[in-house]
Protein backbone atom coordinates (compact mmCIF):
# COMPACT_ATOMS: atom_id res chain seq x y z
CA UNK A 1 0.00 0.00 0.00
CA UNK A 2 0.92 3.18 -0.87
CA UNK A 3 1.82 5.94 1.80
CA UNK A 4 -0.68 8.99 1.19
CA UNK A 5 -0.39 12.06 1.76
CA UNK A 6 -2.30 15.05 1.89
CA UNK A 7 -0.94 18.69 0.54
CA UNK A 8 -1.75 21.89 3.06
CA UNK A 9 0.29 25.45 1.81
CA UNK A 10 -1.68 28.61 0.78
CA UNK A 11 0.80 28.57 -2.42
CA UNK A 12 -0.24 26.48 -4.83
CA UNK A 13 3.37 27.03 -6.83
CA UNK A 14 4.57 24.93 -3.67
CA UNK A 15 1.73 22.55 -3.63
CA UNK A 16 2.40 21.80 -7.44
CA UNK A 17 5.98 20.84 -6.61
CA UNK A 18 5.71 18.65 -3.91
CA UNK A 19 2.63 17.05 -5.91
CA UNK A 20 5.18 17.01 -8.79
CA UNK A 21 8.04 15.46 -6.73
CA UNK A 22 5.76 13.01 -4.35
CA UNK A 23 3.91 11.72 -7.09
CA UNK A 24 7.40 10.38 -9.04
CA UNK A 25 7.47 7.96 -6.44
CA UNK A 26 5.68 4.42 -6.74
CA UNK A 27 5.08 4.10 -2.98
CA UNK A 28 3.84 7.72 -2.19
CA UNK A 29 0.15 8.77 -3.33
CA UNK A 30 -0.88 12.33 -2.83
CA UNK A 31 -4.50 12.31 -2.41
CA UNK A 32 -5.51 15.66 -2.32
CA UNK A 33 -4.83 19.58 -1.54
CA UNK A 34 -5.96 22.41 0.42
CA UNK A 35 -4.92 26.27 0.79
CA UNK A 36 -5.65 26.99 4.33
CA UNK A 37 -5.05 24.63 7.53
CA UNK A 38 -9.10 25.46 8.23
CA UNK A 39 -9.83 22.99 5.70
CA UNK A 40 -7.69 20.30 6.87
CA UNK A 41 -10.18 18.26 9.37
CA UNK A 42 -12.62 17.54 7.05
CA UNK A 43 -10.38 16.85 4.51
CA UNK A 44 -8.65 14.58 6.82
CA UNK A 45 -11.78 12.53 7.86
CA UNK A 46 -12.68 12.10 3.89
CA UNK A 47 -9.56 11.40 2.23
CA UNK A 48 -7.46 9.60 5.67
CA UNK A 49 -4.13 10.23 4.54
CA UNK A 50 -1.18 8.72 6.22
CA UNK A 51 0.98 12.19 6.12
CA UNK A 52 -0.03 15.58 6.17
CA UNK A 53 2.63 18.14 4.50
CA UNK A 54 1.61 21.21 6.04
CA UNK A 55 2.47 24.80 5.84
CA UNK A 56 3.60 26.38 9.18
CA UNK A 57 2.15 29.73 7.99
CA UNK A 58 -1.19 30.46 6.09
CA UNK A 59 -3.77 33.27 6.77
CA UNK A 60 -7.07 31.63 8.12
CA UNK A 61 -5.65 28.81 10.07
CA UNK A 62 -1.97 28.31 10.84
CA UNK A 63 -0.47 24.98 10.65
CA UNK A 64 0.12 24.84 14.51
CA UNK A 65 -3.43 25.07 15.37
CA UNK A 66 -4.65 23.09 12.82
CA UNK A 67 -1.92 20.48 13.90
CA UNK A 68 -3.67 20.66 17.49
CA UNK A 69 -7.23 20.44 15.73
CA UNK A 70 -6.63 16.96 14.16
CA UNK A 71 -4.74 15.32 17.05
CA UNK A 72 -7.73 16.55 19.14
CA UNK A 73 -11.01 15.99 16.90
CA UNK A 74 -9.59 12.79 14.35
CA UNK A 75 -9.45 9.65 15.87
CA UNK A 76 -6.30 7.63 14.58
CA UNK A 77 -5.08 10.86 13.04
CA UNK A 78 -2.13 11.05 10.49
CA UNK A 79 1.16 11.68 10.74
CA UNK A 80 2.26 15.58 10.26
CA UNK A 81 5.00 17.02 8.60
CA UNK A 82 5.51 20.64 9.04
CA UNK A 83 6.50 22.87 5.10
CA UNK A 84 8.59 25.56 6.52
CA UNK A 85 10.90 28.56 5.01
CA UNK A 86 12.91 28.84 7.90
CA UNK A 87 14.19 25.76 10.25
CA UNK A 88 15.33 27.77 12.88
CA UNK A 89 11.35 29.60 13.56
CA UNK A 90 9.73 29.79 16.76
CA UNK A 91 6.59 28.94 14.80
CA UNK A 92 8.11 25.29 14.05
CA UNK A 93 8.77 24.55 17.15
CA UNK A 94 5.37 25.38 18.44
CA UNK A 95 3.62 23.03 15.78
CA UNK A 96 6.38 20.34 16.81
CA UNK A 97 5.28 21.01 20.90
CA UNK A 98 1.67 20.80 19.51
CA UNK A 99 2.17 17.34 17.95
CA UNK A 100 3.97 17.85 14.53
CA UNK A 101 5.75 14.52 13.93
CA UNK A 102 8.64 16.50 12.13
CA UNK A 103 9.45 19.23 9.56
CA UNK A 104 10.08 19.88 5.82
CA UNK A 105 12.54 22.88 4.48
CA UNK A 106 10.52 24.27 1.57
CA UNK A 107 13.99 24.84 -0.07
CA UNK A 108 14.46 20.46 0.54
CA UNK A 109 16.15 18.77 -2.25
CA UNK A 110 12.99 16.18 -3.92
CA UNK A 111 15.23 13.51 -2.21
CA UNK A 112 14.96 15.27 1.34
CA UNK A 113 10.99 15.56 0.52
CA UNK A 114 10.78 12.20 -0.25
CA UNK A 115 12.54 10.36 2.78
CA UNK A 116 11.00 12.69 5.16
CA UNK A 117 7.61 11.65 4.02
CA UNK A 118 8.80 8.03 4.33
CA UNK A 119 10.14 8.68 7.92
CA UNK A 120 7.28 10.24 9.46
CA UNK A 121 5.10 7.54 8.18
CA UNK A 122 6.87 5.11 9.39
CA UNK A 123 7.37 6.63 12.96
CA UNK A 124 10.44 4.77 13.54
CA UNK A 125 13.31 7.69 14.03
CA UNK A 126 13.26 11.13 14.57
CA UNK A 127 13.25 13.77 11.44
CA UNK A 128 16.19 16.29 11.44
CA UNK A 129 17.22 15.13 15.31
CA UNK A 130 19.79 18.57 15.18
CA UNK A 131 17.46 21.08 14.20
CA UNK A 132 15.23 20.05 16.64
CA UNK A 133 18.01 20.02 19.34
CA UNK A 134 18.54 24.17 18.18
CA UNK A 135 15.04 24.86 18.84
CA UNK A 136 15.02 23.32 21.93
CA UNK A 137 17.87 25.42 22.80
CA UNK A 138 16.53 28.36 21.84
CA UNK A 139 12.68 28.21 22.59
CA UNK A 140 12.30 25.61 24.99
CA UNK A 141 14.88 25.44 28.24
CA UNK A 142 13.92 25.11 31.65
CA UNK A 143 9.57 24.19 30.90
CA UNK A 144 8.57 23.06 34.15
CA UNK A 145 5.87 21.17 32.80
CA UNK A 146 8.39 18.91 31.12
CA UNK A 147 10.55 18.41 34.03
CA UNK A 148 7.89 17.46 36.20
CA UNK A 149 6.91 15.03 33.31
CA UNK A 150 9.95 13.30 33.19
CA UNK A 151 10.13 13.42 37.29
CA UNK A 152 6.83 11.90 37.16
CA UNK A 153 7.51 9.22 34.71
CA UNK A 154 10.19 7.17 36.61
CA UNK A 155 11.97 5.62 33.35
CA UNK A 156 13.60 2.62 33.71
CA UNK A 157 17.90 2.59 33.37
CA UNK A 158 16.94 1.32 29.83
CA UNK A 159 14.17 3.02 28.93
CA UNK A 160 16.55 6.28 30.00
CA UNK A 161 19.56 4.50 27.85
CA UNK A 162 16.64 4.37 24.41
CA UNK A 163 15.11 7.72 25.47
CA UNK A 164 18.93 9.83 24.68
CA UNK A 165 19.54 7.67 21.72
CA UNK A 166 15.92 8.33 20.33
CA UNK A 167 16.79 12.43 20.82
CA UNK A 168 20.30 11.53 18.68
CA UNK A 169 17.64 10.39 15.79
CA UNK A 170 18.77 6.77 15.98
CA UNK A 171 15.67 4.43 14.48
CA UNK A 172 15.13 1.27 16.35
CA UNK A 173 16.77 -0.85 14.24
CA UNK A 174 20.23 1.90 15.24
CA UNK A 175 19.23 1.41 18.88
CA UNK A 176 19.03 -2.32 18.68
CA UNK A 177 22.46 -2.38 17.32
CA UNK A 178 23.71 0.26 19.77
CA UNK A 179 22.55 -1.53 22.67
CA UNK A 180 22.93 -5.70 21.30
CA UNK A 181 19.72 -6.48 21.68
CA UNK A 182 16.41 -7.10 19.32
CA UNK A 183 14.66 -4.59 17.67
CA UNK A 184 11.26 -5.69 19.12
CA UNK A 185 13.35 -5.27 22.58
CA UNK A 186 13.70 -1.82 21.78
CA UNK A 187 10.23 -1.21 20.10
CA UNK A 188 8.84 -2.50 23.64
CA UNK A 189 11.06 0.24 25.55
CA UNK A 190 10.08 2.84 23.14
CA UNK A 191 6.53 2.40 23.96
CA UNK A 192 7.31 1.88 27.48
CA UNK A 193 8.95 5.57 27.19
CA UNK A 194 6.01 6.97 25.44
CA UNK A 195 3.79 5.93 27.70
CA UNK A 196 5.39 6.92 30.68
CA UNK A 197 5.77 10.37 28.85
CA UNK A 198 2.39 11.03 27.83
CA UNK A 199 3.75 11.55 24.48
CA UNK A 200 2.03 11.54 21.20
CA UNK A 201 5.48 9.63 19.39
CA UNK A 202 9.13 10.23 19.27
CA UNK A 203 9.08 13.97 18.92
CA UNK A 204 7.15 14.90 21.26
CA UNK A 205 9.34 12.45 23.94
CA UNK A 206 12.62 14.26 22.92
CA UNK A 207 10.90 17.45 23.26
CA UNK A 208 10.18 16.74 26.53
CA UNK A 209 13.86 15.18 27.20
CA UNK A 210 14.94 18.57 26.11
CA UNK A 211 12.99 21.15 27.71
CA UNK A 212 13.45 19.27 31.02
CA UNK A 213 17.11 19.23 30.86
CA UNK A 214 17.29 15.08 30.81
CA UNK A 215 19.02 15.54 27.34
CA UNK A 216 21.55 18.69 26.66
CA UNK A 217 20.49 20.53 23.21
CA UNK A 218 23.74 21.37 22.84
Amino acid sequence: MPVTVLLVDDEPLVRAGLRAVLEAQPDIEVVGEAADGAAVIPLVRQLRPDVVAMDVRMPLLDGIEATRAVLRTVPEPPKILVVTTFEDDEFVYEALRAGADGFLLKRARPAEIVHAVRLVAAGESLLFPASVRRLAARYGEGERPAEAALERARLTEREAEVLRLMARGLSNAEIAEQLVVGTETVKTHVSGVLAKLGARDRTQAVIAAYESGFVEPG
